[in-house]
């Protein structure tokens, strides 16, 4: 188990430094680079400082080599759009995006795991519905669902169409800023929630369904154990594997950023900080990000791995080899 575990975490080190390493140079082997924001009329010497402290006049293989070994440190360099450390920006994009994707991944799981238990256990009209709701949320793209919400908030004014936070909330005191907070939640939290919770459902339902036709579901009706605990403390156990396989892919996504959600929903969130990077070519933003996005994968996996091991006592037993 101690191996399999060290095999992981090995895999996911090398995950970050693939993902980073590839975003620096593919960002610094596009066509341009930053100092064009500086704007036409900016001085050669202007110029030239700026690609120096950027390590711009260096060789694609000397700046990764350099920033390689600063990022070892926690180094990431400075933001040219913001002026500011990578590090400082990343962080801050990064727990905002944590904030979302908490919200968003135990929203999908309140819904996803019991409508399925149902569809999954049941027949009849409400499976059915079940059914068709998941797939056409299933279907619906992010960006689809996200200006859909967003229109009905600003249509009917229920909740903010946007952002994080309220002007008026930032000068306030922590409780106002919470619950500001909470009232912008919903919107691109459900937005995230929604395909997921679909997902879920479709997952947790053919789990079931298959549990239900083991020998030892017959063996514990047989008994005369009620139908409802034969489905959750017998069946449920049982069709967890599935679930938690895909548990790690869901919270890595959700982690690493929803780049069409925050965008639409102008959430500060690490997908927008990508975007905005992207657009300015702030080459060591970028990697900061990528590195970031990677390291957020890499533990949404692991936590999968965890969630799987807890389930399925045959990955705990796993031999070393």
């Amino acid at each position: 188990m101690t191996a399999y575990f060290a095999r992981r975490l090995l895999f996911a080190l090398v995950l970050v430094l693939v993902v980073s390493s590839a975003a620096l140079l593919l960002t610094r082997l596009a066509p341009g680079d930053v100092t064009a924001q500086l704007g036409p009329f900016a001085a050669p010497e202007e110029v030239a400082s700026a690609r120096a402290r950027l390590d711009l006049d260096r060789s694609p293989l000397a700046q990764w080599v350099l920033w390689l070994a600063r990022a070892g440190r926690f180094d990431f360099g400075d933001s040219f759009l913001y002026n500011r450390p990578v590090r400082e920006l990343v962080a801050r994009a990064a727990g905002n995006t944590a904030i979302l994707a908490v919200v968003a991944l135990a929203a999908a799981t309140a819904l996803g795991i019991p409508l399925g238990i149902v569809s999954g256990s049941r027949s009849g009209p409400a499976a059915s519905l079940i059914r068709a709701a998941s797939l056409v949320c299933v279907s619906m793209p992010p960006l689809l669902t996200s200006l859909l919400f967003v229109f009905v908030a600003a249509t009917t004014r229920w909740l903010p169409a946007g952002g994080m936070t309220s002007v008026e909330a930032l000068d306030g005191r922590w409780s106002t800023w919470l619950a500001d907070v909470a009232l912008h939640l919903p919107l691109p939290a459900l937005a995230l929630a929604l395909p997921i919770a679909a997902t879920f459902e479709r997952l947790q339902a053919q789990s079931i369904a298959e549990a239900l036709q083991q020998p030892f579901v017959t063996a514990a009706a047989a008994r005369g154990v009620p139908p409802r605990e034969i489905v959750v403390r017998h069946a449920w156990s049982v069709s967890l594997g599935p679930i938690c396989g895909v548990y790690g892919i869901a919270i890595g996504t959700l982690l690493s950023g929803s780049f069409v959600v925050e965008f639409v929903a102008a959430w500060p969130g690490l997908g927008r900080l990508t975007y905005e990077a992207l657009r300015a070519r702030d080459i060591y933003l970028v990697a900061g990000c990528a590195a970031t996005g990677g390291l957020m994968l890499a533990v949404g996996m692991m936590i999968g791995d965890l969630l799987l091991a807890a389930a399925d006592p045959r990955v705990r037993e796993r031999p070393a080899g």
